[in-house]
């Protein structure tokens, strides 16, 4: 069996529901790759459809397809105030017939009103989602805990829900929309790169990308970009959810230690925290290529693939930047960014 019929063969072990606008296009960034010597590329995951796109729409497929397998009525789920994933998530339960429970965590320190009520957080009130709140932003177990005891009332109330879980330990069933986002960038023959660059956050999106690279004999370095943690212990987190997808979908696939490559040198002051490269690289990327990037996840991993560039670490390389959309986050950020 060849590897890529081995990776469709185990992904079709997963119900999944196909709503993305997938393949999503890749496209040439000739004058922003100019300024920093690189052969520069984008792969248009913003693109991919329901609510203003991203990465979580490829993820949410296998959520919601788990969901519907266990009949649930109610997604339930737990993330920053200005979480995409959330904003994804209540988009798509709709579409199939699901109420959504967010619950919104306070990650980011003195935010503004603005921040508080535009956005995600609009477009969350639009979908009708009903909201919770958890006053810790750096306590994955809390939060779960918090949405599993949402989930028990709900089932008291005669509601079937299904939890969208936030920790480390739990399934990565997310991951799965990128080990099927890998197949997609191998089957499209495209001319090879030398780099992709990822922003990496929960590392669902990171490791699902380098386990199905990998998977498919592919062994293009993926630089994640840290947006919340220090380059160490994201590193440990990507190591164990890229063995945790292997394992999910029996693959007898490992990812050596020196495959998880992670670049911090832009995430001060912290998660959801503006600084000058980021500013930079939004505007930038906007005013060359009328690209739009986001405050929390893609503006920074530009910021770290642009500080790669200047240490030349990339001089010279045929890169892929794979955008996760976001873009709604912006309106959440006008005050800081012009």
């Amino acid at each position: 069996m060849s590897r890529i019929a081995a990776v469709r063969e185990a992904l079709a072990q997963f119900p999944r529901v196909e709503a993305s606008h997938a393949p999503t296009p890749v496209e040439a960034l000739p004058r922003l790759g100019a300024a920093y010597g690189l052969d520069l590329w984008v792969k248009r995951d913003d693109c991919t459809g329901i609510a203003f796109g991203g990465n979580k729409v490829r993820q949410l497929e296998f959520y919601i397809g788990a969901a519907q397998a266990k009949g649930a009525d109610t997604l339930l789920i737990t993330s920053a105030v200005q979480s995409n994933f959330m904003r994804t998530a209540a988009a798509m339960g709709r579409r199939y017939g699901m109420d959504c429970h967010v619950q919104l965590e306070d990650r980011v320190p003195d935010t503004s009103a603005l921040y508080q009520s535009n956005g995600n957080v609009l477009l969350d009130k639009l979908f009708g989602a009903t909201f919770h709140s958890y006053p810790e932003g750096e306590d994955e177990a809390g939060a779960d805990a918090s949405v599993a005891a949402i989930a028990e009332g709900l089932k008291a109330e005669g509601k079937t829900p299904y939890v969208i879980p936030l920790g480390a330990d739990s399934a990565p069933t997310g991951a799965l929309g990128y080990v099927a986002a890998a197949l997609e960038l191998v089957e499209a023959d495209l001319p090879p790169f030398d780099d992709i660059i990822v922003s990496s956050g929960s590392a669902l999106t990171h490791a699902g990308l380098l386990l199905g690279l990998r998977a498919l004999g592919d062994t293009t370095p993926v630089y994640g970009i840290c947006v919340r943690r220090d380059a160490v212990a994201q590193s440990a987190r990507v190591a164990k959810r890229t063995a945790d997808v292997a394992a999910l979908m029996g693959l007898d696939v490992q990812v050596p230690s020196t495959d998880v490559r992670l670049f911090d040198g832009v995430l001060a002051p912290g998660y959801g925290q503006l600084n000058n490269a980021i500013l930079f690289a939004i505007k930038q990327t906007a005013q060359l290529e009328g690209l739009l990037l986001d405050p929390v996840y893609t503006g920074k991993a530009m910021a770290g693939a642009l500080a790669l560039a200047k240490a030349k670490s990339l001089a010279g390389r045929r890169v892929l930047f794979w955008h996760t959309g976001g873009t709604p986050a912006l309106f959440a950020y006008a005050d800081q960014l012009v």
